[in-house]
């Protein structure tokens, strides 16, 4: 099931945001710490309101609620509120033998034992669990992971306590969104979504439901995701999931912040990973886990896919082709020649090798000289430092592949002194935003645009067919540039 926490000052905007998402809900926490005191009176009357199984939960502010009152006074008003139709009562797990668990037992609602840890995982978490089970509560533990590690912890919970039937076990913050989004593969019996984030990681109801799908995935569910540092920006998910659901194919695609490449590949493992997509920092990083690359992984020195062959992780790189399709007809026509490429990382590479196997001359330039010579020198091209951009204003191509200028940085501008001139194609690898600041000066140009955007889809396209061996539905790729407007 998927639970919208609700999040209004009041009965009526709580209301309001049930009826505004209750195609994408199975049920509702309506929030007492949340509301007005004038509005804490009337919370018994909200189940009547819906026609959804409510959840009652006054959080304290140390567990990450608002009621600011006594403890006294919090479970007198929820026994008092508990007057009302609820199907559930959340009530956390060190509280004992409280008026509010007597009446709540009495009339047949369900508890809710709680226990949040904002800071990280407590050591005896499957214990926790099971000793909340066996006086049959239901045991609900949102803890924080740290590291892949931890997030390992999580999804073992399942097999771990397999006796244990109903549980909630989610993980909170980045590293915690996996477990938010396949908490049918954790063995939970509901995520928490909301309009407004109350817990560190809470991400839409409809996005829940829309994009991932979460509440369909099943045992024959394949999993592929993106992972990364920082990774939750992802615009990859509304790429595949869109395109698994056009083909009807039963996939989910998810971000993964990643600290440590080796212990994602525990966790492919353990969650049997179907495939994914490589971000900064780990396209070179990825390398040493792969049993068989493709000839560009092998020239390039970056991976962007991975995808399981057989016993094996086989690795690709789609940028490579994504990257250069749009120009490879100007390639043919001689209208393009020469290119200057803004930046010497793991994008650049690609950019480099594509343009070089097309036959163009490149010069690169990078803020540190060196990195810039190293990859000159591998690719056969030429080399400069950032500050004599303007010595190269008559090349036919400008590539940017920096992350300069994307956000929240966009305000910035990788060469401010450059001078485009309308016969130039200007190509930017950042997309977001869509009009870059060196962008909107190639533009007052008159010069042709090539957006990070358009390259992103290219480059997830060949992905989607890497996992799936089908080609992208082309119904729906209209709808992908539409949805980044």
């Amino acid at each position: 099931m998927i639970c919208l926490v609700l999040t209004g000052s009041t009965i009526e905007e709580n209301v309001s945001q049930c009826n505004r998402n209750r195609q994408y809900i199975d049920i509702v926490e309506l929030r007492i710490d949340l509301l007005h005191e004038s509005s804490r009176v009337r919370a018994a009357m909200f189940p009547e309101m819906v026609d959804i199984p409510v959840i009652l939960t006054i959080r304290r502010q140390s567990d990450g609620g608002r009621y600011a009152g006594s403890e006294r006074s919090r479970l007198s008003l929820m026994e008092s509120v508990l007057d009302g139709n609820f199907a559930y009562v959340d009530i956390e797990d060190d509280v004992k033998r409280s008026g509010a668990e007597q009446k709540a037992r009495s009339k047949g609602i369900r508890i809710i034992r709680s226990k949040h840890d904002f800071n990280g995982l407590p050591a005896d978490i499957y214990h926790k669990i099971s000793k909340i089970s066996a006086k049959g509560d239901i045991p609900k533990l949102a803890v924080t992971p740290n590291s892949i590690m931890d997030l390992i912890t999580l999804f073992r919970v399942r097999t771990e306590l397999q006796s244990v039937e109903e549980k909630i076990v989610l993980g909170m913050g980045p590293y915690g969104l996996p477990s938010r989004i396949l908490y049918r593969k954790m063995g939970s019996l509901w995520t928490y979504c909301s309009e407004n984030p109350v817990a560190p990681g809470q991400i839409s109801a409809q996005q829940m439901k829309e994009l991932y799908h979460a509440d369909k995935v099943d045992e024959r569910t394949h999993i592929y995701g993106v992972i990364g540092n920082p990774v939750l920006h992802s615009f990859s998910p509304r790429i595949q999931n869109p395109g698994f659901w056009g083909i009807n194919f039963n996939a989910i695609y998810l971000p993964f912040l990643v600290d440590s490449v080796r212990s994602f590949f525990i966790l492919a493992e353990m969650l049997h990973i179907s495939g994914f997509s490589v971000t900064v920092p780990h396209k070179q990083t990825v390398l040493p886990y792969l049993g068989k690359i493709t000839r560009e992984v092998k020239q390039i020195g970056s991976c962007n896919t991975v995808v399981r062959a057989k016993n094996l992780w086989m690795g690709m790189n789609t940028d490579y082709y994504g990257f250069i399709e749009p120009l490879v007809s100007e390639i043919d026509a001689k209208r393009i020649q020469s290119a200057l490429v803004i930046g010497a990382g793991g994008a650049a590479r690609a950019v480099v090798w594509s343009l070089r196997n097309h036959g163009c001359k490149v010069t690169i330039i990078n803020r540190n000289t060196e990195r810039a010579r190293n990859l000159a020198l591998e690719t056969m091209s030429s080399y400069d430092s950032l500050e004599q951009a303007s010595d190269y204003e008559h090349v036919d191509l400008v590539v940017q592949t920096t992350s300069v200028g994307m956000v929240p940085d966009s305000e910035s501008d990788p060469i401010p002194g450059y001078r485009f001139n309308k016969n130039q194609v200007v190509y930017e690898l950042v997309y977001r935003p869509k009009y870059t600041k060196m962008l909107q000066r190639a533009l007052e140009s008159g010069c042709r645009l090539l957006f990070g955007i358009d390259m992103l889809i290219r480059q997830g396209k060949h992905q989607f067919e890497a996992f799936t061996g089908y080609h992208y539905p082309k119904r729906l790729e209209q709808s992908l540039h539409l949805e980044e407007d």
